[in-house]
């Protein structure tokens, strides 16, 4: 029984016993307990003191086999757990399980769809994006270890007036054996000329307007043009993708769902929901929202009748019972006017927006159309190069240095954007990310590293352990923190969030270090280092599962 299920149990036994309700069991704040109950709110509704209402909770927990003893302490009932079978419980679920320790099956026999990623075709994959790519990976991974079906979608930005831009900017200035030569920086470079040209002939507006209304009615040419900056674009993303080991179900891009669109408009004047207002069409939203553009003047189609059509398509398609948007924070109203128009179409999905902050340089934002860019690939390349260079120093004999500081590299700046409550705002900087100290994902790996080298240089005996050793405080603090790793993955997912994996993988590795600055493991009692070796290595297992999860390699040297 893990801690979070010996909470809900002697909640159940005090509330069932006293004929109440709202008791919270908490971790204990002070002292060496392990779990604390207030009992502030009981005395003030019962009109006794605290010290009394400890006595009826004392009575209503008597001959609990899972307490050793309990304890009034300033208005707190301070519970001391049975440390033998507790500790035997978690560290043999962990030795048996492996990594599929917190494995759960909340989620068997429902869909989740994610939607996540989503980089522009014809520019490259920048910086900028790889906060959805890996926080969506990562809630995937929490997801499925819970027992959800999850569908995990790319939805391409390979449709709009951007395109109209490109091409036409193409079609001016471009050279097309220098965009053969190098097609997405080419491709970016002349996005940024049209907006540079703008500014001296407004025309160029209407042309890309142009241009896009006709590649909307399959005008061959620019349909060439278009279907080969797409082609060249995920022959990028995919080598990006295999880097950072992320991996989709589908690919269907805006302009996959061009035949769908018809449809849905159909659909909401059948339902009487859409209205003309100075020649836009609208679905009005009420007071609390700004209406949702279904239409523009030109009868060009918008996000949301775009978004409405995919909405259905992967409800029909499969069968989802939760569909989950992994976009930025600037977002939100569109997502809102999604939700509401399909709630007023009387669908009523579960539709969440998973939102997240800038990624700066500089405290500044990046932007493509401005050239303030910074690609994903050189940035990669950067952090493996300096990661190699701090391997060698401290291990110039290792033999995979190159796959060590692949690893290394890519976990770091993974770990650096999942550490962060993803609605704030993060600042990259490639220095802070690659320490090995700190809440850094090198520090991680290299904790792991450490038990492995530990674990690799002596034999575990399981035969010849005494367990007594894990009662003590320094193991039992520990062993409780790891109890606690499948209720942290409920957690992450309930809020979507990787940074409780991440803040929780660091405080075991701390745990860890600190244990290991305490206690020596290579005693010469045998009883004694087999119990710190199962012991660490059950440390070690909930590490790797936990950067397994937020999609960082773990490693075995460094």
């Amino acid at each position: 029984m893990m801690i979070e299920s010996i909470k809900k149990h002697l909640k159940q036994v005090i509330e069932n016993q006293l004929n109440i309700e709202t008791v919270v069991i908490e971790d204990a704040k002070k002292g060496n307990a392990d779990l604390a109950i207030p009992l502030f709110a009981f005395a003030k509704e019962w009109k006794i003191s605290p010290l009394d209402v400890s006595k009826r909770f004392m009575e209503a927990l008597a001959n609990q086999p899972l307490i050793d003893h309990l304890e009034f302490l300033n208005g707190f009932l301070n519970i001391y757990l049975e440390r033998k079978n507790l500790a035997k419980k978690i560290l043999n679920a962990i030795a048996k399980e492996g990594s599929s320790f917190g494995d759960q099956k909340v989620g068997l026999g429902e869909t989740v769809v994610m939607d996540y990623s989503s980089p522009n075709i014809a520019k490259s994959f920048g910086v900028g994006h790889l906060r959805s790519t890996m926080i969506g990976n990562s809630i995937k991974n929490i997801y499925k270890k819970l027992g959800y079906q999850v569908v995990a979608v790319n939805h391409l930005g390979d449709w709009g007036t951007q395109f109209g831009k490109m091409i036409v900017s193409y079609q001016k200035w471009g050279n097309e054996e220098l965009v053969k030569s190098n097609p997405i920086q080419e491709l970016q470079k002349l996005y940024v000329q049209f907006h540079d040209e703008e500014k001296n002939d407004p025309t160029l507006e209407q042309q890309a307007r142009d241009v896009f209304r006709a590649l909307e009615q399959n005008d061959p040419e620019y349909t060439r043009l278009w279907e080969w900056f797409k082609e060249e674009s995920l022959k990028e993303f995919m080598e990006m993708y295999d880097l950072l080991g992320v991996s989709f179900d589908s690919y269907a891009g805006e302009s996959f769902y061009n035949d769908k669109m018809d449809a849905v408009v159909l659909e909401l004047e059948q339902k009487g929901l859409l209205k003309v207002d100075q020649g836009a069409t609208i679905v009005e939203l009420g007071d609390n929202l700004p209406p949702a553009l279904i239409k523009k003047t030109d009868g060009a189609t918008l996000y949301v009748t775009r978004d409405l059509a995919a909405l259905l398509y992967r409800h029909k398609t499969y069968h989802a019972n939760k569909v989950l948007y992994v976009v930025g924070n600037e977002q939100q109203l569109h997502f809102k006017q999604l939700k509401a128009v399909t709630d007023l179409m009387g669908y009523h999905f579960d539709v969440e927006h998973v939102n997240f902050g800038l990624l700066l340089i500089d405290g500044k934002k990046m932007s493509t159309r401005g050239g303030k860019f910074k690609r994903l690939e050189d940035v990669i390349s950067q952090a493996i190069s300096e990661a190699k260079e701090a391997i060698t120093l401290k291990n110039p004999d290792l033999k995979n240095k190159d796959e060590v500081a692949k690893a290394v590299g890519i976990g770091a700046i993974i770990f650096n954007d999942l550490k962060n409550e993803r609605h704030l705002d993060i600042d990259f900087n490639l220095d802070n990310m690659l320490k090995f100290e700190g809440q850094t994902g090198p520090y991680l790996q290299y904790s792991s590293v450490r038990i492995e080298s530990i674990l690799k240089e002596n034999t575990l005996d399981m035969h010849d352990l005494d367990p007594s050793y894990f009662l003590e405080d320094h193991y039992f603090e520990l062993i409780k923190l790891l109890g606690q790793f499948p209720n942290i993955i409920l957690k992450a997912k309930e809020a979507n969030a990787p940074s409780v994996i991440a803040r929780y993988t660091v405080m075991l590795a701390q745990g860890f270090n600190s244990f290991y600055g305490k206690q020596r493991i290579n005693v010469e009692d045998s009883k004694h280092k087999n119990a710190n070796l199962y012991f660490i290595k059950c440390i070690q297992e909930v590490i790797n599962e936990g950067l397994r999860i937020l999609g960082i390699t773990p490693l075995k040297e460094m």
